[in-house]
């Protein structure tokens, strides 16, 4: 039996997406790219907001043609969207053979051999507060950079935000747990390290008693050997003096934080039940730029909130202009069933969320065109992704771009270089959000003494490897 799978959503599911792929491939299933071998396709869904629900039926419906025209024979529905519309599901989609809550991640060889034999409409659903996290997995991203995902859930209970809702009460897991899989990711190559969760700086506090990312960076550091760590996800009113002491002392800590701060009027934070004022908010910015020199922030904020007024929303691009962040993202509020704020009064009208979001981004655009003219004339460390035969350039990311949300460097090189490995790039002009330049110091990392390697390694086996 051939499984395709397909993954959507954010890195966090994409993890799921990885350790269910492993236990099928214990199980002796072969995996496909390609969803027209499949006999049986995997969707493993999100239904954070509403363009993520449409593009997780969008995908049902996709793969449900395939089952009616293809060699196509089931149909298993598994992660955010069963979780959330567990009735539904299989009501609305008769061509799914399967669903799976998050709690039941480790029922997917069950769910397909359900499946393989002709049973239809198998479904489970488990607690997903006592969830096995972890696992071991077979990568999806490049064996040269990679994520951690260190904590499962969140309380933080923001107003506008079905997550609690769906993958239930936030969980750490164990500092022993973290460092064996960063030990065996270096082991397999990784150069880059992005830890991750629904609030990485929440980390520990059930574990613990306290917030214990500073401690647990210490650990995967000291077990590790190259190997860099990029935090995302950090919360504002979580990031401690300690937590800024460890990103600024540890050199192979990024100096990248991804802070959520998704409004600046203290009357639009309280609406949302965000922890922490905007003072609170201005001071973790001063903090962190004044302690760790050139660092990168990035966040994002919603447009649009109910009870948004004109007010509010200048407020907002008031505090753009003036703090100028390196990254940022914005998203028009999208109102959610069972959430508080979905039955706020005062909803904004749709066209009005999308107009802000778009004039926000246009302040942005305008910003990190000028911070990235700054760059020109600047020599950036990169970590080659690939290399396009077509224009004969290198691309990859500097220290500021984390993977699939930021921007590129492009690069020419008299010599090929290997995915993996770090160049010295200059920065020679601006294209959009990205950076091209020419290679100063071309190589594998071998070249560039006290720099973490970019080897490949290991025979796809878990945690690693790539389908």
């Amino acid at each position: 039996m051939k499984i395709g799978f397909v993954s959507l959503g954010c890195p966090k599911n994409q993890l799921d997406t990885e350790v269910m792929l492993h236990e099928l491939m214990t199980a002796g299933y072969e995996i496909t790219p390609d969803e027209t071998e499949a006999d049986i396709v995997v969707i493993n869904t999100c239904a954070f907001i509403e363009s993520a629900k449409k593009e997780a039926i969008d995908n049902i419906l996709d793969i449900a043609w395939l089952k009616e025209h293809g060699r196509l024979k089931g149909i298993v529905v598994t992660g955010c969207l069963p979780e959330r519309y567990r009735d539904e599901v299989l009501k609305e989609f008769p061509e799914v053979d399967a669903v799976l809550g998050v709690g039941s991640l480790h029922d997917i060889v069950e769910a397909v051999r359900a499946v393989e034999r002709g049973r239809k409409r198998y479904s489970s659903f488990r607690d997903r507060d006592e969830v096995r996290l972890g696992g071991d997995r077979v990568l999806t991203t490049p064996q040269f950079w990679t994520y951690l995902k260190i904590a499962e859930g969140c309380d933080n209970r923001c107003s506008y935000c079905a997550i609690p809702y769906i993958r239930g009460r936030f969980r750490s897991r164990p500092i022993g747990d973290l460092v064996a899989e960063a030990v065996q990711l270096e082991r397999l190559g990784a150069v880059e390290i992005n830890v991750i969760a629904q609030d990485i700086t929440r980390y520990g506090l059930d574990l613990y008693g306290e917030y214990s990312l500073a401690r647990l960076l210490k650990e995967l550091t000291s077990a590790t050997e190259r190997a860099y760590f990029r935090l995302l996800y950090c919360y504002p009113d979580k990031i401690t003096d300690e937590l800024i002491a460890e990103i600024r002392d540890d050199p192979r800590v990024l100096k990248y934080v991804d802070i959520p701060l998704q409004h600046i009027s203290d009357r639009m934070l309280s609406s949302m039940n965000r922890h922490g004022d905007s003072a609170m908010i201005r001071d973790v910015i001063r903090r962190l730029r004044s302690q760790i020199p050139g660092i990168v922030l990035r966040t994002t904020f919603i447009t649009g909130f109910p009870g948004e007024t004109e007010d509010d929303f200048e407020q907002l691009c008031a505090f753009v202009r003036e703090v100028r962040f390196d990254r940022l993202g914005v998203f028009p509020y999208s109102a959610e069933e069972g959430t508080p704020a979905a039955e706020f009064p005062d909803q904004t009208d749709p066209q009005l969320r999308q107009d802000r979001a778009d004039l926000l981004m246009r302040i942005q655009a305008d910003i990190s065109a000028e911070l990235n003219r700054g760059f020109t004339g600047r020599t950036v460390r990169v970590l080659v992704e690939d290399y396009d035969a077509v224009s004969e350039t290198h691309f990859g990311r500097s220290a500021a771009d984390a993977p699939e949300i930021d921007g590129k460097v492009y690069f020419k090189s008299r010599a090929r270089i290997a995915p993996g490995s770090l160049a010295d790039v200059l920065i020679e002009e601006v294209l959009d959000y990205d950076l091209f330049g020419s290679a100063v110091v071309p190589g594998s990392p071998e070249n560039v003494p006290g720099v973490p390697g970019g080897a490949r390694g290991g025979d796809g086996s878990v945690p690693g490897g790539s389908v």
